[in-house]
């Protein structure tokens, strides 16, 4: 499912998304004709503008919150223009099944990244653009740490997978070993008290708890 009031962009995504192999069951302009076709076809992922019509501001983040709460095996992605944290955080505080992402639509040039991305989300993981995370993370340079018990590695470890990064590609990133991240990830798990689960579903949790901010 696509809501994006620019034509000419949405029917880029129609078709990117085709040749990659997603089938599109609907596409609209507007939140309220997303939130009738999520109705009607129950999207395994709904990619959703964060400006639409009537009034360009946050229309398509609170369709996509009410998508959480009414279809909470819809995966959501938010596309917009600009950084806009706040509306991140509100998606992002939303704890359901399915996956959630929130990233610039600059990014869908790369469409071999952006394709990645789609896929971790529809498959219940995070995508989260580098700039949010790193506009989180400044927010977060003054006053109390609520992830205070992780080393400043751990803390890089756990950025990179907000971004949706695998373990791979973080040990790419940080010029480390898989098993290096592996034993970072493990302690991060640890150090945040989540309990023993399906690795994925740990790594989700991992990531709304360094979003929210939540000790």
């Amino acid at each position: 499912m696509i809501a994006e009031d620019s034509v000419l962009l949405r029917i880029g995504l129609v078709k990117v998304l085709e040749m990659a192999g997603f089938e599109v069951l609907a596409e609209t302009g507007d939140a309220e004709g997303l939130l009738a076709a999520v109705g009607e076809h129950r999207p395994e992922l709904a990619l959703v503008d964060v400006r639409m019509p009537p009034g360009f501001t946050d229309e398509g983040v609170r369709a996509a919150l009410m998508i959480r709460q009414e279809s909470p095996d819809t995966a959501v992605l938010l596309l917009s223009q600009y950084v806009e944290e706040r509306y991140a955080a509100d998606l992002l505080a939303t704890q359901t099944r399915a996956g959630i992402g929130y990233l610039l639509k600059q990014r869908v040039a790369d469409v071999e990244e952006f394709i990645d991305a789609l896929r971790r989300v529809a498959s219940g993981g995070t995508a989260l653009d580098p700039q949010v995370v790193a506009q989180l993370l400044l927010r977060r340079g003054g006053g109390p740490d609520p992830l205070g018990r992780l080393t400043p590695r751990e803390r890089e470890v756990l950025a990179l997978m907000a971004e949706g990064r695998s373990n791979a590609g973080i040990a790419a990133e940080l010029v480390v070993s898989e098993s290096a991240v592996a034993k970072h990830i493990n302690s991060i798990f640890t150090k945040l008290d989540l309990p023993p689960a399906d690795g994925d579903h740990r790594r989700v949790l991992a990531v709304l708890r360094f979003l929210d901010g939540t000790p």
